[in-house]
């Protein structure tokens, strides 16, 4: 029999069997880092941006990835709400409406290009994001920006593309999902 006080609960439930998940120890010291951060209201150790971006290596018996990414959805929310707010405070709520209006027209400049013509492409044998994939997802969000379309922040995060040769070239069309994640986080 164990005592359950010496049980220790862990943060996240753990990746099973073969599956392998985000390497705890990576895990834990980015959200002590986050926590610490948010706490201290230090924009320069970590913004909405950075929590987004971040990656961990993979382990056998690490924490379950979607467990874990919905932890910093949440996370990446808090830090956005809080860089919204600071900037209305400084700029003004006008302001901070106009620069999310100037972004949001830029995406849709691109994302109104012609279908296989959004982004640039990797060469013959390399392979990047599928482009009729890519480009089912920009239409979408094209008719957001546009028609105010509903599309979540979550499916934003979660859009997915097979790799094929000759597709679009990753960089960017991330770049513009986090550009398009900005501008939604903006202005919620």
């Amino acid at each position: 029999m164990t005592d359950s006080s010496s049980v220790q609960r862990l943060p996240f439930p753990l990746a099973t069997g073969r599956e392998r998940g985000y390497d705890r120890d990576a895990v834990d010291a980015f959200l002590a880092h986050a926590r610490t951060a948010f706490e201290g209201g230090d924009e320069a150790a970590l913004d909405a941006r950075a929590v987004r971006e971040a990656s961990f290596p993979l382990r056998r018996g690490g924490y379950r990835i979607d467990a874990v990414d919905a932890a910093l959805a949440r996370v990446e929310d808090a830090f956005a709400a809080r860089e919204r707010e600071r900037a209305i405070a400084e700029a003004g709520p006008e302001a901070w409406v106009e620069r999310a209006r100037a972004d949001a027209q830029v995406i849709l400049e691109r994302l109104r290009r012609s279908r296989g013509q959004r982004f640039d492409r990797v060469g013959l044998f390399a392979y990047g994001y599928a482009p009729d994939e890519v480009d089912l997802v920009a239409d979408r969000l094209a008719r957001y920006f546009q028609a105010g379309e509903p599309v979540t922040v979550e499916q934003v995060r979660a859009v997915a593309f097979r790799s094929v040769r000759n597709g679009y070239r990753e960089e960017q069309v991330d770049a513009v999902l986090d550009a398009v994640i900005d501008v939604m986080l903006a202005v919620r």
